[in-house]
């Protein structure tokens, strides 16, 4: 069997509230255990529809189809009204996941603040970021959150010297082919990284795929990488697309594809090496993310 972790992305309070439910109930089916990254402030997200003044965001979205995708209540989250709290108001769905075995870390407080911002908070503004998630996750689950990742794999050494602090058993902050140590500034590891591999729905349909060779196209990405990682989101596949993936996972069945919890697959592959985080672009994403140092050479093939 080949290994994958499956990661899944909870952004939004309505990805919280209906995705994550629909995504328990798919993968009890299956019998899969994955690693949720819950955001749990407010739900800012349509503050993204901002940037759709910039051409590559704007691109984007109409590739993917943004509007059916997502709808229109989570693009506007935010705008006309203040972000709610989304671990105050989907606190059920949050401990449902856990209950159901499910490894549950820490996204954001503020999904979109740090992705809109990362570059210009301070060291303590972005502690303050940390600290707030941290905890109220912590709470929810009656015990410390042990993993997070990184929105929108925006981390540089920066983020990566501030999350030390919080002693994480590992991290998911970044793009990459291979588990490793992050170099911190003081030279010593850090807390392990385990690097996204395989791209994302919304990266490659419109570009590298339509819709209908999706699933084709991860299975083939999934298999060409010696070590995989991929990423869905409650607030695509747990909703608009959750029929297809359903049938990706009945794909991996066919095609011998495990998918496992990432701290599974830590267990599986543990780091051998340490190198830095830098930053890269990466294609079908906006602006740069979080690259395992020596392979910004190899990123752009899957």
């Amino acid at each position: 069997m080949k290994p994958v972790g499956l990661r899944i992305d909870v952004d939004t309070l309505k990805g919280t509230q209906v995705g994550v439910p629909r995504l328990l109930e798919i993968l009890e089916r299956h019998g899969i255990r994955a690693t949720f990254y819950f955001s749990v402030g407010p739900d800012n997200m349509g503050r993204h529809l901002w940037r759709l003044i910039k051409p590559r965001f704007l691109l984007k979205c109409l590739r993917s189809n943004a509007a059916s995708l997502y709808g229109l209540d989570i693009l506007l989250a935010g705008t006309c009204w203040p972000g709610r709290l989304i671990g105050k108001h989907a606190t059920d769905a949050i401990l449902a996941a856990q209950k159901q075995g499910h490894e549950i870390g820490l996204h954001a407080w503020d999904h979109h603040g740090w992705q809109a911002n990362t570059e210009r908070w301070s060291d303590d503004k972005m502690l303050e970021q940390l600290k707030r998630g941290y905890d109220e996750l912590s709470h929810i689950l009656g015990e410390p959150v042990r993993t997070s990742a990184a929105p929108g794999w925006r981390a540089d050494q920066r983020v990566i010297d501030l999350k030390e602090q919080f002693n994480f058993d590992y991290n998911s902050d970044c793009r990459g082919s291979a588990p490793f140590y992050p170099r911190c500034s003081d030279g010593h590891p850090g807390s392990a990284q385990l690097p996204v591999s395989v791209p994302t729905f919304d990266e490659v349909v419109g570009g590298q795929c339509t819709i209908e060779q999706f699933n084709p196209f991860i299975c083939d990405a999934i298999e060409n990488q010696p070590f995989a990682i991929y990423t869905i989101h409650a607030e695509v596949e747990g909703i608009v697309m959750s029929e297809q993936f359903e049938q990706l996972l009945e794909q991996f069945k066919q095609r011998q594809i495990q998918p496992l919890s990432l701290r599974e697959l830590l267990t599986l592959t543990p780091p051998s090496i340490t190198t830095s985080v830098r930053r890269g672009p990466l294609p079908g994403r906006e602006g740069w993310v979080g690259w395992q140092g020596e392979q910004e050479e190899h990123h752009a093939s899957y």
